[in-house]
């Protein structure tokens, strides 16, 4: 006698393109058994959870942070110049860094072939700010005005040594493209909160050099497309195409976009394909697009003082300062994850002057950025982060020079900070040897990072998963650990 046949299992992922889960849950004896099993599963989600409208349904545990702003800086800034100050670097400037320190570490071909590696200190003072008593390199003063409102995690660590795998492991969770990025995973699992604008938006930094950043950083891998970033733009049309041609009204493109949705739904009825459903969704959000996008990226009703408070550039589209602006008004409006990167921070060379440059083009606007959002009550529930994808050496690449000196990559430490969103405020995390080298205390991997900034979203990093070719994958892969010491 042949057993019953097995019941089609129910969760996000490759299934999904028959049923979606709430469909799934819904068929199955009412919904009852889904609420069930839910609430069997994981009671804590029941008692102390938030209803969400992405997969989840519901949070795993009450939210701290409603958004996230990433600022993120690609080419490696120098935790050593900025951050993590060593004053034993300067003490034995130029001399050679002794074996014990570096240990077995690979250095990259930039370096490895080098005579000497000599040691190269700090050109720039440290001062301390605030109650919090942060110390910041001289290039950051306006960052020293809100220290205390900062966490600065100085013992970051990470194994890729190389731009590419390294922010493509920042931004996805994995070196090897392909994988669905943060922002992806999180409008996946929480959905939106304003259906006239994108869940995540991604800005650029305009007219900046440095290692090419490619779209799969923002890209949704294998995740249905509807949550990848949407990428806006400086000058003209923030989104390219949303405008109408010449002759045809809103009132025509809304008749030709119903008609165009009915051919969708009839080509759903006879192949259950999800990426159908994501096209109608994006015909539609672009529509709406028409509308909201240019009323926030339109200044002209923020005060003066505000936009000066950013800089000089903050009247500039696509400047960093622009950006930290738009930002602010991205996630005023409900816009869940809002990704900046700006470029040109790999100083193997002339790093004096090329930190100089970079700083004078972030430091005051991420620091408003902060400011901003504390004053409009937003700081407790925006969550900000400020870093690259790894760190600099502790030695000189190349030649030393009595003015000019360059640093390679260094990935095992590196400092970020984070402000808001439930992080402890004015405090250090981590610390790093003397010779800012090696994590000694309290280390903070890539997945740790990932981890915690999802339990700040209420979610259970081990619980948002889905099933791609046969394996069930997240954003931490197997790993990664809440660091609940930095938590408020």
């Amino acid at each position: 006698m042949n057993p019953p046949p097995i019941p089609p299992v129910c969760t996000g992922g490759e299934a999904s393109h028959l049923l979606s889960r709430r469909e799934c849950l819904n068929r199955f004896a009412l919904g009852l058994g889904g609420v069930a099993l839910a609430g069997l599963l994981n009671p804590a989600a029941r008692a102390e959870g938030v209803k969400v409208a992405g997969v989840l349904g519901r949070t795993h545990l009450a939210p701290r942070a409603k958004r996230i702003i990433y600022l993120f800086q690609s080419g490696g800034p120098s935790q050593l110049d900025l951050y993590d100050p060593k004053p034993l670097l300067n003490q034995r400037h130029g001399e050679q860094l002794p074996d014990s320190v570096r240990g077995s570490q690979r250095l990259t071909g930039m370096s490895a072939h080098q005579s000497s590696i000599p040691i190269a200190g700090s050109p720039f003072a440290f001062t301390r700010h605030g109650q919090s008593g942060h110390a910041f390199s001289e290039v950051l003063p306006h960052l020293g005005k809100v220290a205390d409102e900062l966490c600065v995690i100085r013992s970051m660590h990470t194994e890729s040594i190389n731009h590419g795998p390294g922010v493509t492991f920042m931004q996805t969770g994995s070196q090897i493209p392909g994988r669905p990025s943060f922002g992806a995973w999180l409008d996946y699992g929480l959905g939106a909160e304003n259906e006239n604008l994108p869940s995540f938006v991604v800005l650029l930094t305009k007219d900046k050099k440095g290692q090419p950043l490619m779209s799969h950083l923002w890209g949704s891998g294998f995740l249905p497309a509807r949550h990848q970033g949407v990428r806006f733009r400086s000058g003209g049309d923030p989104v390219l195409y949303l405008g109408n041609p010449a002759g045809v009204s809103a009132e025509n493109r809304r008749l030709a976009l119903d008609r165009l949705r009915e051919l969708h739904e009839h080509q759903f009825a006879g192949t259950a394909d999800a990426e159908i459903s994501t096209r109608i969704s994006n015909y539609e959000m672009a529509f709406r697009l028409q509308s909201s996008v240019p009323e926030v990226t339109d200044l002209k009703d923020e005060p003066a003082h505000v936009v000066d408070s950013y800089g000089p550039e903050a009247r500039t589209p696509g400047s960093y300062a622009y950006n930290c602006l738009l930002a602010r008004r991205l996630a005023e409006r409900g816009v869940r994850f809002i990704q900046l990167y700006h470029q040109d921070w790999d100083h193997h060379g002339g790093l004096p002057g090329a930190l100089r440059r970079e700083t004078q083009q972030t430091d005051q606007a991420s620091a408003a950025l902060v400011a901003d959002l504390k004053a409009r009550g937003m700081l407790d529930d925006t969550l900000v982060v400020w870093g690259g994808e790894f760190g600099r050496t502790n030695y000189c690449q190349g030649i030393m020079t009595a003015g000019n000196f360059g640093r390679d990559h260094h990935p095992r430490c590196f400092s970020i900070w984070m402000a808001g969103g439930g992080v402890k405020r004015g405090i250090v995390h981590g610390e790093t040897d003397e010779y800012g080298y090696n994590v000694v205390r309290d280390p903070v991997h890539i997945h740790d990072l990932h981890a915690t900034i999802l339990h700040l979203f209420g979610i259970d990093h081990e619980q948002l998963t889905y099933r791609f070719q046969g394996r069930r994958y997240r954003l931490t892969d197997v790993h990664g650990h809440v660091v609940k010491a930095i938590l408020a």
